[in-house]
């Protein structure tokens, strides 16, 4: 029996390097850093390593907001999402993780697009629209 993609990937601690290698690069990317202007960058990195160990078929549970809601009035383009999966795809390339689990893990999240795509357009580097309200902050633990 073939294991876990979870497994493959490296369990969380590689998932959490590459989540921590991912919104960097997003962060220096001009074609869509702008979107991520108001977004609480701990929570962030919470929410995709929860989503990416829970998808991948490890023990997380994602508990964040669904696709639709996070990125409704958000503006994102296609051109947008494209950008974000290049920029997965060069963080998993960085990390050597095989071409197999690449399509694999990014099987899984392609649905996604759907959900977070508004705008149908090749542009990238859109501002993030005044109405987007981001989710709220993690709770500071000891609080």
């Amino acid at each position: 029996m073939e294991r876990s993609l979870f497994d493959r990937l490296g369990g969380k601690s590689a998932i959490t390097s590459v989540v921590d290698d991912f919104v960097a690069r997003a962060a220096g990317d001009e074609r869509i850093n702008s979107k991520f202007g108001r977004t609480d960058v701990p929570r962030l990195k919470s929410m995709l390593i929860d989503q990416v160990c829970e998808a991948s078929g490890g023990p997380c549970q994602y508990t964040g907001r669904d696709m639709k809601t996070t990125h409704t009035r958000m503006g994102v383009t296609t051109g947008e999402f494209n950008a974000l999966v290049e920029d997965l795809v060069a963080t998993l390339n960085k990390f050597g993780v095989g071409k197999k689990e690449q399509d694999q893990l990014l099987g899984v999240l392609a649905p996604m697009k759907d959900e977070i795509v508004e705008v149908d357009s090749r542009k990238t580097g859109t501002p993030l629209p005044p109405s987007y309200q981001p989710a709220p902050a993690l709770a500071k633990s000891g609080s």
